[in-house]
């Protein structure tokens, strides 16, 4: 009797231990602790090609990227934002004393690839700026939510208050600009210029670089939209009317002719990009001749590549420039037909005429200097982001007047992660 007691004290003492230890497991999975810093198991080593971009890359060493895997580092941690925003690798101090006292507003237009989106919103990311992103109807709901996540973390980032289904060439892509354009306009950072951005794009020229081009002697108080009177290939834009079906694409209505434009302006053709002064901003939503164009641009193809450029070129709106033309290096684009004048071809592929870069693209793009390089895709040659990436950051730190912090490298080397830091914090 006493062994069968002994024996049922040891089994009850061994199940108040197991029951103990799996409730503490338990209870540790789900109280946020202290995360250590994000290192994947494996990335892509930089190409060959590469290496010439960044010369102080040492012989026989090779760097990896930290984030190789930032799409479900992102939709699967419950990291707080100190720690997410860490490990992205996220610059979170103003780099300048000039850069801090002409913050810049940035509208961004995203759909898919989330990859793409959060280096390209960690490349353009200064905390004086101020970021709307807009986020279209059509992107599953995983994105969104990782979306909201990652622009959570930042005070000055927000989601555009109104949505858009946005087809390409249609008035929807024009309108989505416009929305942020509102809520921008509310914000309480006193940003003094504004450039719209798709998640394809990424930057070529700094922050500060962006300040100094902007301040420039040429853009100080100008608007800057690259545009020329419309050409008569492209009237057939803006003389029939056209149906946009929501999400899909924009139809020619060839019977249907359209009216005169309002006030009768004179109609220009240019880029969908641009960098506007508040003013005209203001000028964009207040003023009747702007609200009179936008309605009669609502049928037109592609009404962005004429709208801001329109405007640019009447007297009377703030920072206009009447006499311009394709001037302002605002994107770094390869169009198909453009081969052999303008650039040597695509290294990458043609995608509606334009080129997805490769890595040997890169040259080009470094030596044109524009704002901004399109396009880029993470799945077909993500080698050439990979490298214009750690190209653009090591360029950023090298220009800094404050310390470097450990976070805001974007590489590791194999041998000697030290080295590497040392490199960059004492350029």
């Amino acid at each position: 009797m006493h062994q069968l007691e002994g024996t049922k004290c040891s089994f009850l003492l061994c199940l108040g231990m197991s029951i103990i230890i799996c409730s503490v497991i338990y209870m540790r999975t789900r109280m946020p602790t202290e995360p250590k810093v994000f290192e994947p198991p494996s990335c892509r080593s930089f190409s060959t090609e590469c290496k010439a971009l960044l010369p102080s890359m040492e012989e026989g060493v090779e760097r990896y990227r930290r984030d190789c895997q930032l799409e479900s580092y992102i939709m699967n941690s419950r990291m707080q934002c100190s720690n997410l925003t860490r490990d992205l690798h996220f610059i979170t101090k103003p780099l300048s004393r000039e850069e801090e006292d002409y913050p810049l507003a940035f509208i961004v237009t995203v759909h898919k690839e989330l990859e793409l989106f959060v280096r390209l919103l960690r490349a353009i990311y200064m905390p004086q700026n101020v970021y709307c992103i807009h986020v279209d109807n059509k992107a599953s709901v995983e994105y969104q939510a990782a979306v909201l996540k990652l622009v959570g973390c930042f005070k000055n980032t927000f989601l555009s208050s109104q949505r858009e289904t946005v087809t390409y060439a249609g008035f929807s892509r024009l309108q989505a600009d416009i929305n942020c354009m509102k809520d921008l306009s509310k914000s309480k950072i006193g940003w003094r210029k504004v450039v719209n951005l798709c998640g394809q794009d990424f930057p070529v020229k700094s922050n500060l670089e962006l300040v100094r081009y902007m301040q420039s002697k040429q853009w100080r108080d100008r608007n800057m939209t690259p545009g020329v009177k419309q050409p008569e290939s492209m009237k057939h834009r803006t003389q029939l009317q056209h149906r946009e079906i929501v999400g899909s694409h924009v139809a020619t209505r060839f019977r249907l002719k359209k009216g005169h434009p309002p006030h009768n302006l004179p109609v220009y053709f240019g880029t969908a990009y641009y960098a506007l002064t508040r003013a005209f901003v203001d000028f964009v939503l207040e003023s009747p001749k702007a609200q009179d164009l936008l309605e009669w641009s609502k049928d037109t193809f592609s009404p962005d590549e004429h709208y801001w450029v329109t405007l640019n070129h009447i007297k009377e709106v703030p920072g206009s420039h009447i006499d311009g033309g394709w001037e302002g290096d605002i994107r770094a684009i390869k169009w198909r037909d453009q081969e052999g004048r303008v650039h040597n071809g695509c290294k990458g592929h043609y995608v509606r005429d334009i080129c997805i870069y490769g890595v040997e693209d890169l040259p080009w793009i470094v030596n044109r200097n524009s704002m901004f390089a399109n396009k880029f895709e993470s799945n077909t040659f993500p080698e050439a982001l990979d490298c214009l990436e750690q190209w653009h950051r090591n360029k950023v730190l090298n220009q800094t007047i404050v310390p470097i912090e450990a976070s805001w490298l974007l590489a590791t080397q194999s041998n000697s992660s030290s080295s590497y830091f040392n490199s960059i914090a004492g350029a």
